[in-house]
Protein backbone atom coordinates (compact mmCIF):
# COMPACT_ATOMS: atom_id res chain seq x y z
CA UNK A 1 0.00 0.00 0.00
CA UNK A 2 2.87 2.74 0.84
CA UNK A 3 4.65 1.99 -2.12
CA UNK A 4 1.29 2.61 -4.20
CA UNK A 5 0.40 5.81 -2.84
CA UNK A 6 4.46 6.88 -3.17
CA UNK A 7 3.54 6.25 -6.78
CA UNK A 8 0.41 8.07 -6.79
CA UNK A 9 2.12 11.24 -4.97
CA UNK A 10 5.17 11.27 -7.63
CA UNK A 11 2.81 11.11 -10.22
CA UNK A 12 0.65 14.23 -8.98
CA UNK A 13 3.94 16.03 -8.07
CA UNK A 14 5.33 15.15 -11.79
CA UNK A 15 1.55 16.93 -13.06
CA UNK A 16 2.14 20.31 -10.79
CA UNK A 17 5.46 20.60 -12.36
CA UNK A 18 4.45 20.04 -15.71
CA UNK A 19 1.11 22.26 -15.20
CA UNK A 20 3.43 25.16 -13.39
CA UNK A 21 6.26 24.90 -16.47
CA UNK A 22 3.77 25.25 -19.27
CA UNK A 23 2.31 28.60 -17.03
CA UNK A 24 6.10 30.40 -16.69
CA UNK A 25 6.58 29.29 -20.24
CA UNK A 26 3.14 31.33 -21.53
CA UNK A 27 3.82 34.22 -19.26
CA UNK A 28 7.28 34.91 -20.30
CA UNK A 29 6.33 34.66 -24.19
CA UNK A 30 3.13 37.48 -23.35
CA UNK A 31 5.62 39.57 -21.60
CA UNK A 32 7.98 39.50 -24.87
CA UNK A 33 5.50 39.73 -27.55
CA UNK A 34 4.63 42.67 -28.99
CA UNK A 35 2.45 44.73 -26.93
CA UNK A 36 2.43 42.45 -24.58
CA UNK A 37 4.02 44.21 -21.34
CA UNK A 38 7.45 44.05 -22.34
CA UNK A 39 9.31 47.24 -21.84
CA UNK A 40 6.11 49.05 -20.53
CA UNK A 41 3.97 47.21 -22.96
CA UNK A 42 4.04 49.84 -25.98
CA UNK A 43 3.18 48.64 -29.13
CA UNK A 44 5.83 49.32 -31.91
CA UNK A 45 5.23 51.73 -35.07
CA UNK A 46 4.12 50.43 -38.22
CA UNK A 47 6.55 50.45 -40.57
CA UNK A 48 4.53 52.38 -43.91
CA UNK A 49 5.40 54.60 -46.72
CA UNK A 50 4.10 58.03 -47.53
CA UNK A 51 4.59 61.09 -49.47
CA UNK A 52 4.85 65.22 -48.87
CA UNK A 53 2.01 66.80 -50.51
CA UNK A 54 1.73 70.35 -51.94
CA UNK A 55 -0.93 72.36 -53.92
CA UNK A 56 0.05 72.25 -57.45
CA UNK A 57 -1.60 73.25 -61.22
CA UNK A 58 -3.19 70.12 -62.29
CA UNK A 59 -3.79 70.22 -66.62
CA UNK A 60 -6.22 67.53 -67.27
CA UNK A 61 -5.92 65.81 -70.67
CA UNK A 62 -8.11 62.94 -71.44
CA UNK A 63 -6.55 60.57 -74.13
CA UNK A 64 -9.38 59.54 -76.23
CA UNK A 65 -10.00 57.18 -79.36
CA UNK A 66 -11.63 58.85 -82.86
CA UNK A 67 -12.35 58.28 -85.79
CA UNK A 68 -11.90 60.59 -88.72
CA UNK A 69 -14.42 61.11 -91.14
CA UNK A 70 -14.78 63.69 -94.72
CA UNK A 71 -16.04 67.36 -94.48
CA UNK A 72 -18.57 65.79 -97.21
CA UNK A 73 -19.38 62.63 -98.66
CA UNK A 74 -22.18 61.16 -100.46
CA UNK A 75 -23.40 57.80 -103.03
CA UNK A 76 -23.64 59.09 -106.34
CA UNK A 77 -26.88 57.42 -107.69
CA UNK A 78 -29.69 58.03 -110.73
CA UNK A 79 -32.39 59.67 -109.97
CA UNK A 80 -34.12 58.28 -113.37
CA UNK A 81 -33.67 54.46 -114.87
CA UNK A 82 -32.12 54.22 -117.54
CA UNK A 83 -29.00 53.38 -119.98
CA UNK A 84 -25.50 55.40 -119.00
CA UNK A 85 -24.74 57.07 -122.06
CA UNK A 86 -21.20 59.03 -121.36
CA UNK A 87 -19.32 58.86 -118.38
CA UNK A 88 -17.60 62.13 -118.00
CA UNK A 89 -15.25 61.58 -115.04
CA UNK A 90 -11.98 59.43 -114.57
CA UNK A 91 -11.85 57.47 -110.87
CA UNK A 92 -9.81 59.20 -108.46
CA UNK A 93 -9.97 62.75 -109.98
CA UNK A 94 -11.46 65.88 -108.62
CA UNK A 95 -14.50 67.38 -110.33
CA UNK A 96 -15.88 70.80 -109.39
CA UNK A 97 -19.30 71.05 -108.32
CA UNK A 98 -21.95 71.15 -110.76
CA UNK A 99 -19.76 69.29 -113.26
CA UNK A 100 -21.81 66.77 -115.15
CA UNK A 101 -20.25 63.45 -114.35
CA UNK A 102 -22.68 60.89 -115.70
CA UNK A 103 -25.48 61.33 -118.95
CA UNK A 104 -28.31 58.78 -118.49
CA UNK A 105 -30.32 58.25 -122.25
CA UNK A 106 -33.18 60.61 -122.21
CA UNK A 107 -34.68 59.75 -126.11
CA UNK A 108 -38.07 58.59 -124.89
CA UNK A 109 -38.22 61.26 -122.17
CA UNK A 110 -37.43 63.88 -124.80
CA UNK A 111 -40.12 62.40 -127.34
CA UNK A 112 -42.08 63.01 -124.63
CA UNK A 113 -41.32 66.75 -124.33
CA UNK A 114 -42.16 66.92 -127.88
CA UNK A 115 -45.29 65.80 -127.29
CA UNK A 116 -46.13 67.58 -124.15
CA UNK A 117 -44.55 70.75 -125.66
CA UNK A 118 -47.19 70.27 -129.70
CA UNK A 119 -50.24 69.98 -126.20
CA UNK A 120 -49.55 72.63 -124.28
CA UNK A 121 -49.29 74.98 -127.60
CA UNK A 122 -52.70 73.91 -128.63
CA UNK A 123 -53.98 74.05 -125.38
CA UNK A 124 -52.34 77.63 -124.80
CA UNK A 125 -54.39 78.27 -127.99
CA UNK A 126 -57.50 77.29 -126.60
CA UNK A 127 -57.45 79.24 -123.91
CA UNK A 128 -56.62 82.50 -125.37
CA UNK A 129 -59.72 81.91 -127.75
CA UNK A 130 -61.84 80.99 -124.63
CA UNK A 131 -61.05 83.92 -122.92
CA UNK A 132 -61.98 86.19 -126.24
CA UNK A 133 -65.46 83.96 -126.76
CA UNK A 134 -66.28 84.20 -122.49
CA UNK A 135 -65.35 88.21 -122.81
CA UNK A 136 -68.10 88.65 -125.06
CA UNK A 137 -70.27 86.46 -123.93
CA UNK A 138 -70.82 83.71 -126.18
CA UNK A 139 -69.74 81.09 -124.01
CA UNK A 140 -70.14 79.90 -120.31
CA UNK A 141 -67.87 80.33 -117.00
CA UNK A 142 -67.49 76.76 -117.30
CA UNK A 143 -66.32 76.19 -120.62
CA UNK A 144 -63.91 78.91 -120.09
CA UNK A 145 -62.70 77.34 -117.13
CA UNK A 146 -62.27 74.41 -118.62
CA UNK A 147 -59.97 75.37 -121.31
CA UNK A 148 -58.05 76.84 -118.74
CA UNK A 149 -57.45 74.11 -116.50
CA UNK A 150 -56.27 72.14 -119.78
CA UNK A 151 -53.74 74.84 -120.81
CA UNK A 152 -52.09 74.55 -117.19
CA UNK A 153 -52.45 70.65 -116.81
CA UNK A 154 -49.96 70.56 -119.88
CA UNK A 155 -47.78 72.77 -118.76
CA UNK A 156 -47.30 71.34 -116.03
CA UNK A 157 -46.89 67.88 -117.80
CA UNK A 158 -43.97 69.51 -119.74
CA UNK A 159 -42.09 70.92 -116.76
CA UNK A 160 -42.44 67.14 -115.38
CA UNK A 161 -41.04 65.88 -118.31
CA UNK A 162 -37.98 68.58 -118.04
CA UNK A 163 -37.44 67.84 -114.57
CA UNK A 164 -37.13 64.07 -115.47
CA UNK A 165 -34.82 65.15 -118.30
CA UNK A 166 -32.53 67.25 -115.87
CA UNK A 167 -32.25 64.34 -113.94
CA UNK A 168 -30.72 61.97 -116.29
CA UNK A 169 -27.45 64.53 -116.26
CA UNK A 170 -26.13 63.31 -112.76
CA UNK A 171 -24.29 65.91 -111.26
CA UNK A 172 -21.78 66.51 -108.58
CA UNK A 173 -23.27 68.15 -105.68
CA UNK A 174 -19.93 69.45 -104.16
CA UNK A 175 -16.37 69.57 -105.26
CA UNK A 176 -14.55 66.49 -104.56
CA UNK A 177 -12.69 63.46 -105.55
CA UNK A 178 -14.62 60.86 -107.31
CA UNK A 179 -13.86 57.05 -106.06
CA UNK A 180 -13.61 54.05 -107.95
CA UNK A 181 -17.00 53.57 -110.33
CA UNK A 182 -18.94 50.41 -110.69
CA UNK A 183 -20.61 50.83 -113.77
CA UNK A 184 -19.54 51.40 -117.78
CA UNK A 185 -21.01 52.63 -120.37
CA UNK A 186 -23.80 50.88 -121.32
CA UNK A 187 -24.78 49.82 -118.15
CA UNK A 188 -28.26 50.23 -117.07
CA UNK A 189 -28.50 51.83 -114.27
CA UNK A 190 -31.62 52.29 -111.77
CA UNK A 191 -31.60 54.43 -107.86
CA UNK A 192 -30.40 51.06 -106.31
CA UNK A 193 -27.10 51.09 -108.14
CA UNK A 194 -24.01 52.72 -106.88
CA UNK A 195 -21.96 54.43 -109.45
CA UNK A 196 -19.49 55.90 -107.28
CA UNK A 197 -18.81 57.78 -104.03
CA UNK A 198 -17.80 61.47 -104.26
CA UNK A 199 -15.36 62.98 -101.41
CA UNK A 200 -14.56 66.18 -100.36
CA UNK A 201 -12.01 65.58 -97.78
CA UNK A 202 -9.64 68.89 -97.66
CA UNK A 203 -11.19 69.25 -94.02
CA UNK A 204 -11.92 66.43 -92.41
CA UNK A 205 -13.96 65.43 -89.22
CA UNK A 206 -12.85 63.70 -86.00
CA UNK A 207 -15.43 62.26 -83.88
CA UNK A 208 -15.07 60.57 -80.43
CA UNK A 209 -16.70 60.21 -77.61
CA UNK A 210 -16.03 61.48 -73.50
CA UNK A 211 -17.70 59.70 -70.38
CA UNK A 212 -20.52 62.13 -69.72
CA UNK A 213 -19.46 63.04 -66.39
CA UNK A 214 -16.89 65.31 -68.48
CA UNK A 215 -19.72 66.63 -70.18
CA UNK A 216 -19.96 70.03 -68.83
CA UNK A 217 -16.45 70.91 -69.24
CA UNK A 218 -16.27 70.55 -72.85
CA UNK A 219 -17.23 73.54 -74.97
CA UNK A 220 -17.27 74.83 -78.63
CA UNK A 221 -14.26 76.38 -80.30
CA UNK A 222 -11.99 74.12 -77.98
CA UNK A 223 -8.32 72.76 -79.71
CA UNK A 224 -7.74 69.44 -79.70
CA UNK A 225 -4.71 67.42 -80.46
CA UNK A 226 -4.31 64.15 -82.32
CA UNK A 227 -2.58 61.62 -83.94
CA UNK A 228 -2.84 59.06 -86.81
CA UNK A 229 -1.77 55.56 -87.23
CA UNK A 230 2.06 56.00 -88.88
CA UNK A 231 3.14 59.60 -88.05
CA UNK A 232 4.70 60.56 -85.10
CA UNK A 233 3.40 64.22 -85.36
CA UNK A 234 0.31 65.89 -83.68
CA UNK A 235 -2.18 67.75 -85.66
CA UNK A 236 -4.42 70.34 -84.27
CA UNK A 237 -8.73 70.37 -84.42
CA UNK A 238 -11.08 72.66 -83.50
CA UNK A 239 -14.29 71.20 -81.81
CA UNK A 240 -17.32 72.65 -83.85
CA UNK A 241 -20.15 70.57 -82.41
CA UNK A 242 -21.52 68.45 -79.72
CA UNK A 243 -24.76 66.29 -79.41
CA UNK A 244 -27.48 67.87 -77.36
CA UNK A 245 -27.73 64.82 -75.24
CA UNK A 246 -25.55 61.90 -73.90
CA UNK A 247 -26.08 58.19 -75.43
CA UNK A 248 -28.23 56.32 -73.13
CA UNK A 249 -26.36 53.07 -73.94
CA UNK A 250 -23.18 54.25 -73.32
CA UNK A 251 -23.62 57.33 -71.50
CA UNK A 252 -20.83 59.01 -73.38
CA UNK A 253 -21.51 62.21 -75.43
CA UNK A 254 -19.85 62.28 -78.92
CA UNK A 255 -17.88 65.35 -80.06
CA UNK A 256 -17.49 66.28 -83.24
CA UNK A 257 -13.87 68.19 -84.52
CA UNK A 258 -12.78 70.28 -87.65
CA UNK A 259 -9.13 69.79 -89.05
CA UNK A 260 -7.54 71.46 -92.04
CA UNK A 261 -6.42 68.36 -94.59
CA UNK A 262 -4.79 70.16 -97.38
CA UNK A 263 -1.91 67.53 -98.03
CA UNK A 264 -4.55 64.49 -98.00
CA UNK A 265 -2.68 62.88 -94.97
CA UNK A 266 -5.91 62.23 -93.12
CA UNK A 267 -7.63 59.48 -95.00
CA UNK A 268 -11.76 59.23 -93.97
CA UNK A 269 -12.43 56.10 -92.28
CA UNK A 270 -9.43 55.77 -90.47
CA UNK A 271 -9.04 55.58 -86.78
CA UNK A 272 -7.02 58.96 -84.63
CA UNK A 273 -6.33 58.93 -80.70
CA UNK A 274 -7.16 62.55 -79.58
CA UNK A 275 -6.09 64.08 -76.36
CA UNK A 276 -8.51 66.48 -75.28
CA UNK A 277 -7.74 69.45 -72.36
CA UNK A 278 -10.19 70.06 -70.21
CA UNK A 279 -10.37 72.65 -67.11
CA UNK A 280 -7.77 73.17 -65.54
CA UNK A 281 -7.80 72.84 -61.66
CA UNK A 282 -5.69 75.38 -59.46
CA UNK A 283 -4.76 74.02 -56.15
CA UNK A 284 -4.93 70.65 -56.55
CA UNK A 285 -3.05 67.69 -54.81
CA UNK A 286 -2.12 64.70 -56.52
CA UNK A 287 -2.06 61.61 -54.52
CA UNK A 288 -1.65 58.00 -55.05
CA UNK A 289 -4.43 55.99 -56.30
CA UNK A 290 -3.59 53.33 -53.56
CA UNK A 291 -3.89 56.26 -50.59
CA UNK A 292 -7.51 56.49 -51.03
CA UNK A 293 -9.89 54.49 -49.00
CA UNK A 294 -13.40 54.45 -49.95
CA UNK A 295 -15.89 54.55 -46.82
CA UNK A 296 -19.42 55.08 -46.84
CA UNK A 297 -20.14 58.47 -47.71
CA UNK A 298 -17.01 59.40 -48.96
CA UNK A 299 -13.50 58.85 -49.68
CA UNK A 300 -10.84 59.11 -47.12
CA UNK A 301 -6.68 58.91 -46.86
CA UNK A 302 -4.29 58.45 -43.69
CA UNK A 303 -1.81 61.18 -42.92
CA UNK A 304 1.32 61.49 -40.37
CA UNK A 305 0.48 63.39 -37.25
CA UNK A 306 2.77 63.49 -34.43
CA UNK A 307 4.30 59.82 -35.61
CA UNK A 308 0.42 58.77 -35.42
CA UNK A 309 -1.69 58.32 -38.26
CA UNK A 310 -4.61 60.05 -38.92
CA UNK A 311 -7.93 60.18 -40.91
CA UNK A 312 -8.58 62.93 -43.12
CA UNK A 313 -11.74 62.83 -45.49
CA UNK A 314 -11.15 64.03 -48.80
CA UNK A 315 -13.32 65.06 -52.05
CA UNK A 316 -11.83 63.84 -55.39
CA UNK A 317 -12.35 64.25 -58.69
CA UNK A 318 -10.23 63.12 -61.99
CA UNK A 319 -7.97 60.07 -61.95
CA UNK A 320 -5.03 59.53 -63.96
CA UNK A 321 -3.56 56.27 -64.55
CA UNK A 322 -1.66 55.82 -61.21
CA UNK A 323 -2.96 58.92 -59.68
CA UNK A 324 -5.60 60.82 -58.20
CA UNK A 325 -6.80 64.53 -57.71
CA UNK A 326 -7.92 65.62 -54.61
CA UNK A 327 -9.80 68.84 -54.37
CA UNK A 328 -10.34 69.27 -50.63
CA UNK A 329 -9.29 67.62 -46.78
CA UNK A 330 -5.49 67.68 -47.37
CA UNK A 331 -2.85 70.66 -46.19
CA UNK A 332 0.03 71.91 -47.72
CA UNK A 333 2.92 69.83 -46.69
CA UNK A 334 0.61 67.07 -44.88
CA UNK A 335 2.37 63.55 -45.13
CA UNK A 336 -0.15 61.08 -47.18
CA UNK A 337 0.50 57.51 -46.54
CA UNK A 338 0.60 54.62 -49.33
CA UNK A 339 1.02 51.88 -48.02
CA UNK A 340 -0.82 49.76 -45.06
CA UNK A 341 -3.70 51.91 -45.36
CA UNK A 342 -6.11 48.92 -45.60
CA UNK A 343 -5.16 47.91 -41.72
CA UNK A 344 -4.16 51.30 -40.71
CA UNK A 345 -6.76 52.77 -37.72
CA UNK A 346 -6.78 56.10 -36.31
CA UNK A 347 -4.13 56.48 -33.45
CA UNK A 348 -1.43 53.42 -34.79
CA UNK A 349 1.71 54.62 -34.04
CA UNK A 350 3.73 54.88 -37.92
CA UNK A 351 7.26 55.75 -38.95
CA UNK A 352 6.85 56.58 -42.57
CA UNK A 353 9.68 56.36 -44.90
CA UNK A 354 8.81 59.24 -47.22
CA UNK A 355 8.75 58.93 -51.38
CA UNK A 356 9.51 61.42 -53.80
CA UNK A 357 5.58 62.48 -55.15
CA UNK A 358 5.71 61.44 -58.94
CA UNK A 359 4.37 64.00 -61.34
CA UNK A 360 0.81 63.53 -63.06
Amino acid sequence: MKIKYIVYTLLILGVGALVYYRISENSAKKAEAPGGGGKGGKKPPMAVNGIVVHPERFSNVLSLSGSIEANEQVELSSEVAGIAEKIYFEEGKKVAKGQVLVKINDVELRAQLGQAQTRQKLASENARRAKLLFEKEAISREEYDIATADFKTSQAQTQLINAQIAKTSIRAPFSGTVGLRSISPGTYVTPDILIARLVNSTKVKITFSIPEKYASQVKPNTTVSFTIPGEKNKFTAKIYALEPAVEVATRTLRIRALADNPQGKFIPGTFANVELPLEKIDDAYIVPTEAIVPVQGGKKVFVSRNGKADEVMVETTTRTDKDIVVLSGLKSGDTVLTTGVLTLKKETPVKVKVTQAKKP
